[in-house]
């Protein structure tokens, strides 16, 4: 075992990435990174994390920042929830970041993952972390077929990681493993001819590294069907605030009608019929396919055009269309608000 880690630790020795977040101490600055990188590859993050560390480089000035701005900030990184419990977090830290590991995981949003990969970096805590590149690197080396997203495997991995981890270098060995699972053994055409650990790898020698990591469930995925409404009325057009319970929580978006169907007719939808009356739509933009984690969205956008005079539904904003971009929306939106030539 003692082996693995040092082959590890050479390797990220060698060819470790210059990151900002690896030039610092600040816990603060390691948690944001931590959090950013969650669902986001490094060549995407590293833009966004320089923009988020340069508006709120501490935990005070997030904090104190309204959230349509946070959210602003974080518009096209997806997984708005991020956005949200790192907005509420700092909130709850006072100014000061926690010290302890207790104290890091207590915070919104940071789970086991998230508390160790701070704690070893920024406090050199000797907390091994698991994520699905720890998983992958330890089924396939070590030939564990225990599902990972069952109690028993959950257990067994959390275990054999922290048994593998450098007590000295906790942090480096930590995100040296990382690399190895997002770089070298990766979950589709891993480069199993360079890998330092080939001789050892139990998966390669049984031929079985397609098969390694196991998971017990499948995720199930549903299918939505959006048809967002573009207003023109004047120099405004309509806003409206998502609420909690559904995707893009307290992001902003045009009018929308959800069918069951790709082929619903939306026009004769209540929620339509109650804005905008007999008044139909014409399409814009045609439907785009959009993914998330559980369910595939298929969205389009029409436009409808109404007198200055007409009444502005409750649950909207008019706002200037030239203010548009000052509003955090959804990716889907934005690349369909693109699309029609308004954003």
């Amino acid at each position: 075992m003692n082996s693995f880690s040092s082959v590890l630790l050479a390797r990220y020795d060698q060819n470790k990435r210059d990151l900002p977040w690896r030039r610092t101490k600040d816990p603060y600055l390691i948690w944001l990174s931590e959090i950013i990188l969650q669902q986001t590859r490094v060549v995407q993050g590293l833009a966004y994390y320089n923009c988020f560390s340069e508006r709120f480089p501490t935990p005070r000035a997030l904090a104190e920042a309204p959230e349509d701005e946070v959210l602003k900030y974080w518009q096209g990184l997806g997984y708005y929830s991020r956005a949200r419990n790192l907005h509420a977090a700092a909130k709850s830290m006072q100014g000061e970041f926690p010290r302890t590991y207790e104290g890091v995981r207590a915070l919104k949003g940071v789970g086991d993952y998230t508390a160790a990969a701070v704690c070893s970096i920024a406090y050199d805590m000797p907390y091994a972390v698991v994520d699905g590149n720890v998983y992958r690197v330890l089924a396939r080396v070590f030939g564990i077929d225990t599902p990972i997203d069952s109690p028993a495997g959950k257990k067994q991995f959390t275990e054999l990681a922290q048994k593998l981890l450098d007590k000295k270098r906790p942090g480096d060995y930590n995100q040296a493993i990382m690399d190895f699972g997002a770089t070298v053994c990766t979950p589709a055409a891993p480069q199993c001819l360079v890998c330092p650990l080939a001789a050892v790898c139990r998966a390669l020698a049984d031929g079985r590294v397609e098969q390694l990591p196991v998971k017990a469930q499948k995720t199930k995925i549903s299918n939505r069907y959006f048809h967002y409404i573009y207003v023109k009325q004047g120099e405004n057009t309509w806003l409206h605030k998502r609420g909690a319970g559904d995707v893009w929580q307290n992001l902003y978006e045009p009018p929308l009608v959800e069918t069951k169907t790709a082929d619903g007719d939306y026009g004769t939808a209540p929620a339509h019929r109650r804005w905008f009356g007999r008044k139909r739509a014409l399409l814009r933009v045609a439907p785009v396919k959009h993914v998330l984690s559980h369910r595939v969205i298929y969205a389009d956008l029409s436009e409808i055009t109404l007198p200055p005079s007409a009444p502005v539904p409750e649950d909207f904003m008019a706002i200037p269309v030239r203010e548009l971009k000052k509003y955090a929306v959804s990716r889907l939106v934005q690349k369909l608000l693109e699309k029609a030539g308004v954003l």
